[in-house]
């Protein structure tokens, strides 16, 4: 890297580039400022790419100062942890499970809080506590809890937001529960993925409160959803706002037994129907489709077993291991082999899922809401009263 780029590496150049996208408004400018990002990173770190789907090599801040730099301010996120902090050495974990987030994505979700001077919030994932940092300075110490289920990140957040001078209050717990002793909160927000909104969240907000978190389903994709809590915080209920890929909430983390839970040691295809479809796997693989294909196939995951010329199978599995199903895909093809074992036929329900969104018109994501409940929670295209259709 050049000492070019490196000076492009600031708090002042990422602001800017974060005002001239329209990410980042003016009223949290002065926040973004005077909470700089390099604070709540430490000296190690895994660079994402924008996306968040891929972490790069390792970089420390003692080792290459300047690389280090470039990562921190630029738009992307960075990893801190991986495998809940049993990874050991400086290769790649299996799993992130915990980062310091995207800076685009997290101005972005401040602003869908839409905080007023005043507001109390909870936060759920201190993460490595820049997130508390921005609210703290925006709102006041007193006004802003965080909670944290790791006590290692939670002490990392404490000292972080302790050297840059704010003292919002750090919970160590479970985020599903909130914090009933600082309730009730004006504004709600998760920087951790959801597959369910705990309950305990609508009745610790105040009437009319905002809850902001990410939204996936089992199968893949994922949302934000910008809930507005009832007066009696029995319900709420509100829209998407765009596109998210944040780790998963640890107490939500799915079961996903292996191919020999399915098969029981009988080779493929075992006792498979065979058919095909005209439906390409592929199209049914992007980021939104997933999300949309989840919310109408439920308890279902997915796995790729790709091969060397681009060509891959898509193996359906049904959380209780009593369906499994394979779709085959090749470039330059027309029909696609599919095999379908169990009770539910896995990939005619993908099929349904995806064919129900394309005969909608194929709507983007500020058509879909959720609407939370005690009897549970509802998916939907347009309006409450137009629930998304489950397949099974």
């Amino acid at each position: 890297m050049t000492s070019e780029t490196h000076r492009e590496a600031s708090p002042q150049g990422l602001a800017s580039a974060l005002v001239a996208s329209g990410a980042l408004s003016s009223d949290w400018l002065p926040s973004f400022h005077a909470v700089p990002r390099e604070l709540f990173v430490p000296d190690r770190i895994w660079p994402g790419i924008a996306d968040g789907t891929k972490q790069n090599a390792v970089v420390y801040r003692s080792k290459d100062p300047g690389v280090w730099q470039q990562a921190v301010y630029s738009d992307i996120p960075l990893t801190t942890q991986w495998d809940d902090g049993d990874h050991e050495g400086d290769g790649l974990g299996t799993t992130p499970s915990s980062s310091n987030s995207m800076p685009t994505m997290v101005v972005s979700m401040l602003q869908d809080l839409d905080v007023r001077p005043g507001d109390r919030v909870l936060e759920i994932g201190s993460g490595t506590g820049w997130n508390a940092g921005l609210l703290a300075h925006r709102l006041g110490n007193p006004n802003v809890v965080t909670v944290e289920y790791d006590p290692g990140v939670a002490r990392g957040a404490r000292e972080n937001l302790h050297r840059a001078g704010l003292e919002p209050t750090v919970v160590e717990g479970d985020g599903r529960s909130g914090w009933a002793e600082g309730a009730p909160y004006d504004r709600i927000i998760a920087t951790c993925s959801l597959l369910e909104i705990p309950l305990a969240w609508l009745e610790q907000s105040a009437p009319g409160g905002i809850i902001v978190a990410p939204f996936g389903t089992e199968y893949g994709g994922e949302q934000i959803v910008r809930l507005t809590v009832n007066e009696d915080g029995t319900s709420a209920s509100g829209n998407c706002t765009g596109g998210s890929a944040f780790m998963r909430l640890r107490q939500q983390r799915t079961g996903r037994p292996l191919i020999d839970a399915y098969l029981h040691g009988t080779p493929w295809p075992a006792d498979g129907e065979k058919s095909t479809t005209t439906l390409s796997p592929w199209d049914t693989g992007k980021w939104f489709q997933q999300f949309v294909i989840g919310l109408g196939v439920p308890r279902a995951f997915w796995r790729a077993e790709r091969y060397e010329d681009g060509a891959y199978t898509l193996w359906l599995y049904s959380r209780d291991t009593l369906s499994w199903a394979t779709a085959d895909y090749e470039r330059d093809r027309t029909d696609y082999e599919v095999v379908q074992s169990g009770p539910r036929r896995l990939w005619d329900e993908v099929e349904a899922a995806y064919r129900w969104w394309t005969d909608q018109g194929r709507p983007g994501h500020e058509r879909f809401g959720l609407t939370v409940t005690p009897e549970g929670q509802t998916a939907w295209l347009d309006s409450p009263d137009n629930p998304v259709p489950q397949q099974s």
